[in-house]
């Protein structure tokens, strides 16, 4: 398989729905302030108090001259964290026009959220959860491999601090914005 971090190659497994987001609909999001990368503090319940939060939870982005995790490309759903987030880059300001507040979530290290969201120029903040305190509150589904363990892919909307829609399994990655942007756009109507 492709060992470039911001292309998809065709032969992916895909994820199957095992149901360990279906709970997730109408849960009221605990008050929880994760780590922005790069300083800061985000609450989401807040956020979803007074806007239409868009959350997509992913494992781990690449980096350029790195290789991939060995097995990545096997494991259903991991792969596409890179072209999801400049998805969701380049649907920034036709979501924001809908009313959305988009942040995205992982556990991988600080330092390289940070880096990775000036390298792609994110409009949005990407919000730290390496202590896994969402998989504890709300029950986020997670794997491992090689001995750490990180978030399973899902995207959730929340308004007035309860979770509205959840997408899960997202696959393909890249097309989560638009499914997102989708839903909206009809939700408003």
């Amino acid at each position: 398989m492709s060992a470039s971090y911001d292309s998809l190659p065709p032969d992916l497994p895909v994820p199957e729905d095992d149901g360990a987001a279906d709970h997730l609909s109408g849960t009221v999001l605990p008050p929880l302030p994760l780590a922005v990368a790069g300083g800061g503090r985000f609450d989401l319940r807040e956020a979803a108090t007074i806007g239409t939060l868009v959350a997509f939870v992913y494992p781990r982005t690449g980096a350029p001259g790195q290789p991939l995790v060995p097995g990545w490309d096997d494991i259903p759903g991991a792969r596409g964290c890179t072209p999801q987030n400049c998805a969701f880059r380049d649907r920034h300001f036709a979501l924001a026009g809908l009313g959305a507040i988009v942040v995205g979530i992982s556990a991988m290290d600080p330092a390289e959220q940070k880096a990775f969201a000036e390298r792609e120029q994110l409009p949005y903040p990407l919000l730290n959860d390496g202590p896994l305190q969402l998989r504890d509150e709300l029950g986020l589904p997670t794997f491992d491999v090689h001995g750490t363990t990180l978030y399973r892919r899902l995207t959730f909307v929340a308004r007035a601090g309860r979770i509205e829609k959840v997408f899960y399994p997202v696959f393909p990655p890249d097309r989560n914005a638009a499914e997102v942007e989708a839903w909206l756009r009809a939700a408003s109507t």
